[in-house]
């Protein structure tokens, strides 16, 4: 299901669909593709652009589509460009032609990028997770070997005597640096671009930030 090519009568010649189709590495977005969807949404019906009964029916059948895409029930087909078309498809499939309506206000640029952040941001939370296992490692260690001397080094040479376990421990502080820099990168990170438009905006009357439309935004729509 291509989402491009409205004013043309003809599709691409099979060897120019191959090298754009790119649904067989970008399905692991799908989730993220979804759930952005759904924030888009809620923006779409408080700003009035779709009606509350459109709205509960598109936002069932995106649930019904996470659903199945978790559980392996929804797989895209060779007819399927990337992710983003394989899910309008799905999204068809359930609710018909007013599953279309999701698309008001947003570009495949902006969906991309939305999706791309999720998915950052998931992968990077998982990294910081990792990191603070890691330093609860260190500290059990640390604790373990509390009194036992070791010799300090400097200049590649030794030093005064130090404490194995704060040798260990020290190596927390600098983790903690690296958590700061995760989350600081969070809070720049989690701002939706969804309605910025492919070139110059969108004339619709959007407001995604204001809205609550943050990267953050999950079931609550």
């Amino acid at each position: 299901m291509a989402l491009w090519g409205g004013r043309f009568t003809h599709g691409p010649a099979d060897s120019v669909f191959a090298l754009s189709r790119s649904v067989h590495f970008d399905w692991r977005l799908a989730p993220y593709d979804i759930v952005s969807s759904l924030a888009h949404l809620y923006v779409l019906e408080k700003s009035g652009l779709i009606n509350k009964e459109q709205s509960l029916a598109i936002r069932n059948g995106l649930k019904s589509l996470y659903n199945d895409v978790e559980d392996g029930k929804f797989l895209p087909d060779e007819q399927d460009e990337d992710v983003h078309s394989a899910l309008e498809r799905g999204l068809s499939q359930r609710v018909g032609v007013i599953g279309g309506a999701i698309r008001a206000g947003r570009s495949r640029n902006d969906q991309v990028t939305t999706d791309l952040k999720l998915y950052l941001i998931d992968h990077m939370i998982d990294i910081a997770l990792g990191v603070v296992e890691l330093q609860r490692s260190l500290i059990g260690k640390a604790s373990e070997y509390s009194d036992a001397v070791a010799p300090g080094f400097t200049h590649m040479q030794h030093a005064q005597p130090v404490l194995f376990g704060h040798e260990l421990a020290k190596h927390c502080a600098a983790f903690n640096r690296d958590l700061s820099r995760i989350h600081d990168w969070l809070k720049r990170t989690s701002l939706s671009p969804l309605g910025s438009g492919a070139l110059s905006g969108s004339s619709l009357p959007l407001d995604p930030v204001n809205d609550g439309l943050s990267i953050r935004f999950r079931w609550n729509c």
